[in-house]
C-alpha cells in the first residue's frame, strides 16, 4: 500500500509546482495588449536563480512538447526570437519578456519559467500569465462643412456690365472741348474785345465832325 500512496502523492507534488508565486517566482497573472502594439511581462526571482537560464513558453510548458518560445543563456542575457524577445536583469532580479507587432492570435496562456537541471532531480519554476489581446480601435473621420452664419449678410463685389464700361473714346473728345473753351477765353474773347474797341475808336472823331458841321 505505501508504494500506491507515493504514487498518488506525486503527482500532486508536481502540480503544486505550477501553482502562480510558488517557490520564489512572481509576476502579473494576467496582462492585455492591442493588435498591432507590444506588451511586457516581468517576472521576478530569488537570487539563487540568479545564473539559471529565463524562459518564456506556451502554457503547459511540457518539455517533451518543446513549447519554450525564447529562452535566455548564462552567455546571453538578452535573447530574441520573431516578434518575442526575453531579457535578464540580474542586478534587479528580474526578467522582462516582451511581446511586438500583436496579432489576437497571441492571445492565450503563457509561463514565465525558470531552468533548474534535471541532472539535480529538480523541476523547472514556473508562473502563469494570462494574455489578451484586444482589436484596434477604429478611427472615425468626421467631414465637417464649413457654412457663413445665417444671420451675417452675404455681400458681393459690384460688377460691371457692358453699359457700365468706360468708352476709350470720349476721352479726346473732352480734351478737345476743354482746348476749345481755353481758346476762346484766353484768345478769342481779348480778341473780340480789341476788335470792338477798335470800331468804337475810329467811329467816334466821325461823329464829332458830323456834330461840329450841324451846328456851325
Amino acid at each position: 500500500m505505501a508504494p500506491r500512496s507515493g504514487a498518488t502523492w506525486l503527482p500532486s507534488a508536481l502540480l503544486l509546482l505550477q501553482v502562480p508565486g510558488y517557490l520564489s517566482l512572481t509576476g502579473p497573472e494576467h496582462v492585455t495588449g492591442t493588435v498591432g502594439g507590444s506588451l511586457s511581462v516581468q517576472c521576478r526571482y530569488e537570487k539563487e536563480f540568479k545564473e539559471n537560464n529565463k524562459y518564456w513558453c506556451k502554457s503547459p510548458c511540457l518539455a517533451s512538447l518543446r513549447t519554450k518560445i525564447v529562452e535566455t543563456t548564462e552567455s546571453e542575457r538578452e535573447v530574441s526570437s520573431g516578434r518575442v524577445s526575453i531579457r535578464d536583469h540580474p542586478a534587479t532580479l528580474t526578467f522582462t519578456v516582451t511581446l511586438e507587432s500583436l496579432t489576437e492570435g497571441d492571445g492565450g496562456t503563457y509561463r514565465c519559467g525558470i531552468h533548474r537541471p534535471w541532472t539535480e532531480g529538480l523541476i523547472d519554476l514556473t508562473f502563469q500569465v494570462e494574455v489578451s489581446v484586444s482589436p484596434a480601435p477604429t478611427q472615425k473621420i468626421i467631414t465637417r462643412t464649413l457654412h457663413p452664419p445665417s444671420s451675417l449678410p452675404v455681400t458681393t463685389g459690384p460688377s460691371m456690365t457692358s453699359q457700365e464700361t468706360p468708352d476709350v473714346s470720349q476721352y479726346p473728345r473732352s480734351l478737345l472741348s476743354s482746348v476749345h473753351f481755353l481758346l476762346l477765353i484766353f484768345l478769342k474773347v481779348p480778341l473780340f474785345l480789341s476788335m470792338l474797341s477798335a470800331v468804337l475808336w475810329v467811329n467816334r472823331p466821325q461823329r464829332a465832325t458830323c456834330e461840329e458841321t450841324q451846328f456851325g
